[in-house]
């Protein structure tokens, strides 16, 4: 989001949520598939590819 000069606020219109849900996703060890999913899109950045790249199989 830094990189693309985006805000949580912005993010939070992308994905349909208030803002203060975007601060409660920062604070969580873990994130589900449909989120990450939702913000992939709206940032245009594939997670799931940099994720699974960082596995060792």
């Amino acid at each position: 989001m830094e990189r693309q000069e985006r805000s949580p606020a912005w993010l939070a219109r992308k994905i349909n949520c208030q803002r203060p849900n975007i601060y409660y996703i920062y604070e969580q060890s873990s994130i589900n598939t449909e989120l990450l999913e939702k913000i992939s899109r709206a940032l245009n950045v594939d997670f799931f590819k940099v994720y699974s790249s960082s596995l060792d199989m």
